[in-house]
């Protein structure tokens, strides 16, 4: 799947990383794909609630479906990432801007899940919508 089909058929979003503080990129990207009519679910462990939503510590914890896994995490994190992607069921890694590893999304596709690296999410929807 092209960046364009996921952002048209998928709505639900766990953002790995997302952080309250409003000057981390995680932040302003998410509050803008919530903004624009995505369900965002935070997955941080040193975090309660952000963005009105309740956050979580792991991706297991999540009592929904997941679709994109949107990671705002260290390259070396991925792996263990899409690992747990790949238990959740969920639909799509999205490697945030300057995120990547080659093994990990290689594994990801093995097991259905489409992939995205080293771009960002909001970019991409806005170049969607324009």
């Amino acid at each position: 799947m092209t960046a364009t089909e996921i952002l048209k058929a998928y709505r639900t979003i766990a953002v790995i990383g997302l952080s309250s503080r409003e000057a981390r990129p995680s932040y302003g990207v998410s509050r803008y794909m919530q903004a624009n009519g995505y369900r965002i679910i935070p997955v941080n462990p040193n975090e309660t609630e952000v963005l009105g939503e309740k956050a979580y510590s792991h991706l297991s914890e999540i009592p929904e479906a997941v679709e994109i896994v949107n990671v705002f995490r260290r390259s070396e994190f991925v792996g263990e990432i899409v690992e747990s992607a790949i238990q959740i069921g969920a639909r799509c890694i999205w490697m945030q801007e300057g995120v990547s590893d080659e093994p990990a999304a290689a594994r990801a596709r093995d097991t259905g899940l489409a992939v995205i690296m080293n771009r960002c999410i909001l970019k991409e929807h806005i170049t969607l919508n324009n």
